[in-house]
C-alpha cells in the first residue's frame, strides 16, 4: 500500500490540511518544533492506534479542541481513517465508509514502520522495547498471533491473580497448565518469526553495514531456560513467584539480543552504526511484512540527518531503492537530502516545507544541493 493523500484536522500543531504524497519518496524539511514529527505521528497513529511519542491520547489534539481526525486515501483509492473525541474517549473508525469497532482493522490495511531518535530504546530500553518491536512485526506476518497473544495474556492474568491470592493448589495447577500450553504456542510462533527475521537481516546488513555483517548474531530467549520444560521451571520457582506476586517465567518474558562478536552490539558500534543497524532491522521486518501481507509497508524515518554522515546517507539511499516501498523522511536541513536525490529525477520524489504546522510543497534548489 502507498498513501496517496493524508488529511488531518486538529492533530497536534498541524494545520487542518490535505497532503498529496509521492508513491515512492517524500521529504519534509523544517526546523525543530515545526510539525514534521507530528506528521509522522499522525500516520503512525492511523496504523497502530497509538502514538510513538506519548501514551497520553489527550495531548494529540490541538489546543482548545476536543476532537482530532486522521484519514488517508491509498494508492488504490480506498479511504480509511479515524476520529477521536477526547471528552468521551470514543474513537470512530471508518474504512471506505463502513464503521468498525477495532483499531486492528485499520492495521490490516496499512502497515507503518518507523525509525526515530527514540528507536535507540531497542538497544538501551530493555527487553520490553525488543518485545514491542518483535510483536509489531508478528501482528502483520503471523495473522493468528493477535488471538494467540490475547489468549495467553488472559491466562497470564488469571495465573498472576492466583499467585497473589494464594489459592488452593488445584486452582493454581489448572491455570499453570493453561499458562504453559499458551506459552509454548506463543514462543514457537516467535521462534519461527525470529529465524525468518535473521535471514532477512543478513541481507540488509550486507548493504548497510558490510564490514560487520558476518560477525552479527541474534539470540532468541524464549522466556525460560532453553533446555528445561516450563512446567518444571515454574514448579522449582514456586516460592519465588509467591514472594514476587507474579509469573517470573513464560512467553511474556522473552527477549532478543543482538551481538557483535558475542558482545552486546550497542557496546561495539558508534551511534551512526547503531542507527544503520536499526534501519537494517526495520527493513528486514518490512520485507517480511510485504512477503506475507496484502499491504506493502510504509517506512517513516524521522530526522534523517541525525547520526548519519554523507557516506552513511548515500548507502542508505541505495538500500531504500532496493527496499521498494513508500518512504517518508523528515530533515531539518535541505542539504542532508543530497545523497537521496542527486541521481533521481525530480518527478520521482516530493519535497515539502514545514513551518508552524503549515505543510507546503516545495523544491530543492541548487544552492541547497551542494555536497557537505
Amino acid at each position: 500500500m502507498t498513501v496517496a493523500r493524508l488529511t488531518t484536522q486538529h492533530f497536534r500543531n498541524l494545520s487542518s490540511t490535505a497532503i498529496d504524497f509521492h508513491p515512492k519518496l517524500n521529504f519534509f524539511v523544517g526546523d525543530n518544533g515545526s510539525g514534521k514529527s507530528s506528521l509522522l505521528e499522525a500516520l503512525f497513529y492511523l496504523g497502530h492506534g497509538k502514538s510513538f511519542r506519548t501514551s497520553k491520547t489527550d495531548s494529540l489534539v490541538c489546543y482548545e479542541k476536543n476532537t482530532f481526525v486522521v484519514s488517508v486515501k491509498n494508492g488504490q483509492g480506498s479511504q480509511l481513517g479515524l476520529s477521536r473525541d477526547i471528552n468521551s474517549g470514543l474513537t470512530s473508525i471508518k474504512i471506505d465508509g463502513e464503521r468498525y469497532a477495532r483499531l486492528s482493522e485499520l492495521a490490516k490495511n496499512i502497515a507503518i514502520q518507523i525509525v526515530t531518535p527514540e528507536s535507540f530504546k531497542l538497544f538501551f530500553g530493555g527487553p520490553k522495547e525488543r518485545r514491542r518491536f518483535t510483536d509489531l512485526g508478528m501482528f502483520h506476518v503471523k495473522h493468528n498471533f493477535s488471538s494467540q497473544w490475547r489468549n495467553f495474556a488472559r491466562v497470564l492474568k488469571q495465573r498472576n491473580a492466583c499467585i497473589r491470592s494464594n489459592v488452593d493448589d488445584t486452582t493454581l495447577t489448572y491455570w499453570t497448565e493453561q499458562f504453559c500450553q499458551h506459552s509454548l504456542v506463543v514462543a514457537e510462533e516467535r521462534r519461527v518469526y525470529i529465524e525468518d527475521l535473521i535471514v532477512e537481516l543478513k541481507v540488509w546488513l550486507a548493504i548497510l553495514l558490510p564490514a560487520i555483517s558476518e560477525n552479527v548474531t541474534v539470540q532468541y530467549l524464549q522466556g525460560w531456560p532453553q533446555k528445561k520444560a516450563l512446567a518444571d521451571v515454574l514448579n522449582t520457582n514456586k516460592e519465588r513467584e509467591t514472594s514476587f506476586g507474579y509469573s517470573l517465567y513464560g512467553a511474556h518474558k522473552f527477549d532478543v539480543k543482538f551481538l557483535l562478536k558475542k558482545q552486546a552490539i550497542e557496546t561495539q558500534l558508534s551511534r551512526g552504526q547503531q542507527k544503520l543497524f536499526l534501519l537494517a532491522l526495520t527493513f528486514a521486518q518490512a520485507k517480511l511484512i510485504a512477503r506475507v501481507n496484502r499491504v506493502k509497508p510504509i517506512l517513516l524515518i524521522d530526522d534523517i540527518g541525525a547520526e548519519l554522515d554523507t557516506t552513511s546517507r548515500t548507502v542508505l539511499s541505495s538500500a531504500i531503492d532496493f527496499l521498494n516501498c513508500q518512504v517518508i523522511i523528515t530533515a531539518i536541513e535541505h542539504n542532508v537530502l543530497h545523497p537521496f536525490v542527486e541521481h533521481t529525477c525530480a518527478n520521482e520524489y516530493k519535497v515539502f516545507h514545514v513551518k508552524h504546522g503549515e505543510i507546503i510543497p516545495t523544491t530543492l534548489y541548487p544552492d541547497a544541493m551542494k555536497s557537505e
